[in-house]
């Protein structure tokens, strides 16, 4: 077997984020338990262990970090911040990103200009390279919109150059059609939905690449479900998992083994190659965990295995967001 072309020492694995002029690794850190969020996560993370994580994967191949204000109150980002102060500075090449958030009901425009002041202060950043609107599908899309909203501040941000790239995150996709039907974000940024067992996020990756936008897809393990050969949690997307789901997870890691590999490498790699998605985001907490998630993305997977993979799909009725 080949080595697979988004290897880190492959011509695949740094890839262009849509028209943004970003260049972006095949994987991303992701922030949001490096901050510690034990009742989510199910353990602490020490602010020693936040900052050796990410001072871990400057130190590798992962040229990009995804985080966002709301995660743990900030700690998230001052944490990155830390690590990048550490560090002598924002390394050439590596791209952070956050995401805006509202302060308990609030997700005004005044709202969204000060969750990127805060961010800038947290990283020590001047300027956000990439900033999304974070869950808005939890509030009134004519709020949001409305002239001088949410989303029209996060435009105006965009066109004075106080940030670069503007991204749309979110998790249902009933709702956050809507907002990427305005035609106006750069990126779009998935999770829990593009899967080795949920696909409901096919017609928003179809109507991105339409619009020529960059796409980002996170929690491809669903929480941990599909990270382990054995074990693990029986939730997927923060929920409990229905038997279907249950059951696909045996007989994939059956497969997985047949085929002589793991789940873990498998279901992040069902990203990883799909040519649509620019950067996988996956969810970081340990220096550990950054070499182990690099091991994956690289190992070899005999094609044979994903058509195998294929017909064990989940029904769509238990996909989270099913139709």
């Amino acid at each position: 077997m080949k080595p697979p072309p988004y290897a880190t020492d492959g011509p695949d694995w740094m890839r262009d984020l849509g028209s943004t002029g970003l260049r972006v690794s095949a994987v991303c850190l992701g922030g949001s338990p490096l901050g510690s969020m034990p009742a989510l996560y199910g353990r602490d993370v020490s602010a020693d262990q936040g900052v050796a994580t990410v001072l871990a994967a400057i130190d590798s191949p992962i040229r990009f970090i995804d985080t966002s204000n709301g995660y743990s109150d900030g700690e998230s980002e001052r944490r990155i911040g830390a690590a990048l102060a550490e560090a002598g500075g924002l390394p050439d090449g590596l791209v952070v990103a956050t995401k805006v958030d509202p302060s308990g009901r609030d997700y005004s425009g005044d709202r969204v200009r000060a969750s990127v002041d805060e961010s800038r202060a947290r990283l020590g950043l001047d300027r956000l390279p990439l900033v999304h609107l974070h869950d808005p599908e939890s509030f009134d899309f004519a709020e949001l919109t409305a002239p001088g909203g949410a989303v029209d501040a996060l435009v105006a941000l965009r066109e004075s150059g106080a940030v670069g790239a503007i991204g749309l995150a979110g998790g249902r996709v009933q709702e956050i059609a809507k907002y990427l039907d305005l035609g106006v974000f750069d990126v779009l940024l998935v999770h829990n939905r593009w899967t080795l067992l949920d696909r409901s996020a096919g017609a928003l990756l179809d109507e991105a690449v339409r619009q020529g936008m960059g796409i980002l897809n996170a929690a491809v393990y669903g929480g941990g479900i599909l990270a382990y050969q054995s074990g693990g949690p029986t939730s997927y997307g923060y929920r409990a998992a229905p038997p279907e789901v249950l059951t696909a997870v045996e007989l994939m890691r059956a497969v997985c083994a047949e085929h002589g590999t793991d789940l873990g490498a498998a279901a992040l790699q069902f990203s990883l190659r799909d040519p649509r998605i620019a950067s996988t985001i996956v969810g970081m907490s340990r220096p550990g965990r950054v070499g182990r998630t690099l091991d994956l993305a690289s190992t070899p997977i005999p094609d044979a295995l994903w058509p195998a993979l294929e017909e064990l799909l989940p029904p769509e009725r238990v996909w989270l967001d099913a139709s």
